[in-house]
């Protein structure tokens, strides 16, 4: 009679095998596919994946892609702050064939060898939305950002009549696209409406509940504040719920970055003053335009921008019905 042992021996074997086996084939079946892709494919990987802004994003490049013909792989981090995940998302791409990236960038120095070892391949490498403290890629595709905060000061500066005190909401720090937001709201204040004093100022940890409590405590620090200015969605939508929860709606100016249904709510009540609206849609469809045009062998300008607007009251249910994605309807 043979032991259970020996039993074991072949049926372990055999397992082994067909693993071995399903592996093969199942690396087989991607190289494959990977392979049946090539030449038409074009990955695009934005800071993050769960914010409604990137969704719009999204909707552009994916319009851009299937009008040229390309199929789009669409990746990369759930939360803006996941640098390490974003690095991740780039190296992955790069070993699945791709024809191009087109890449959001959610760190300006930390993404700056991702674009590297993009362009090292050969590969053609299209930044939105926020600028890389390099200038290792084809084109940048975005918002000229310090004029969107350059237009905030001078609507905040117009709002308090040249004088008054401000708190100034960040994202998080090494964003380039926000920093300019900021640099260029404090340097237009500070030349246009020296009278309009920045007390205070933090940057976020990126989600709209940490922007909430940041402005909550700057208000709650700052009893003399006359005006708020935040320089993105969370950002703006968490800073503009804590101004409602101080009771002090009306009496706070407030002017915000990008859009949100909350935000345009609070324009039509008289507590948003203004808000600066990037085209979130045009930003991902020239992008892919762009990485389009690059693999036609075309060359490209360096930057290509995309204007911003400012809303408000008097424009309001005008840009909503000309430019509903843009602000996020």
């Amino acid at each position: 009679m043979k032991s259970p042992r020996n039993f074991l021996v072949p049926v372990i074997l055999g397992l082994s095998c067909i693993l071995f086996v399903s592996g093969v084939i199942k690396k087989i079946r991607h190289m494959n596919l990977a392979e049946s892709k090539k030449g038409r494919v074009i990955a695009v990987i934005p800071k993050g994946t769960a914010n409604m802004w990137w969704d719009t994003v999204r909707q552009g490049a994916l319009k851009a892609a299937e009008e040229a013909g390309y199929q789009m792989i669409w990746t990369g981090p759930e939360m803006e702050t996941d640098r390490e995940k974003q690095i991740q998302a780039v190296d992955d791409v790069l070993v699945q064939n791709v024809d191009a990236v087109v890449l959001g960038p959610n760190d300006s120095k930390a993404l700056v060898r991702s674009a590297d070892k993009v362009m090292e391949k050969g590969i053609p490498c299209i930044i939105i939305d926020s600028p890389l403290e390099s200038e290792n890629f084809d084109a940048f595709a975005g918002t000229d950002n310090y004029r969107g905060g350059a237009d905030a000061a001078k609507r905040m500066g117009a709002e308090l009549n040249g004088r008054g005190n401000v708190i100034l909401v960040h994202f998080v720090q090494n964003s380039a696209s926000t920093e300019e937001r900021a640099r260029g709201f404090k340097e237009t204040l500070a030349n246009e409406f020296p009278g309009v004093k920045i007390v205070d100022e933090q940057y976020t940890s990126g989600t709209v509940e940490d922007a909430r409590q940041k402005c909550t405590d700057m208000l709650t620090k700052n009893g003399n504040v006359d005006g708020v200015y935040a320089v993105n969605h969370p950002s703006s939508v968490g800073a503009y719920k804590a101004v409602q929860t101080s009771g002090r709606c009306g009496q706070i100016h407030f002017v915000g970055f990008d859009s949100d249904p909350v935000l345009l709510d609070g324009i039509s009540r008289g507590e948003v003053d203004a808000l600066i609206v990037q085209n979130p849609f045009e930003i991902g469809y020239q992008g892919v335009t762009l990485a389009v045009r690059r693999l036609s062998g075309e060359a490209l300008e360096k930057t290509y921008n995309v204007p911003s607007m400012v809303v408000d009251a008097e424009n309001l249910e005008q840009k909503k019905k000309e430019f509903p994605s843009a602000l996020g309807l």
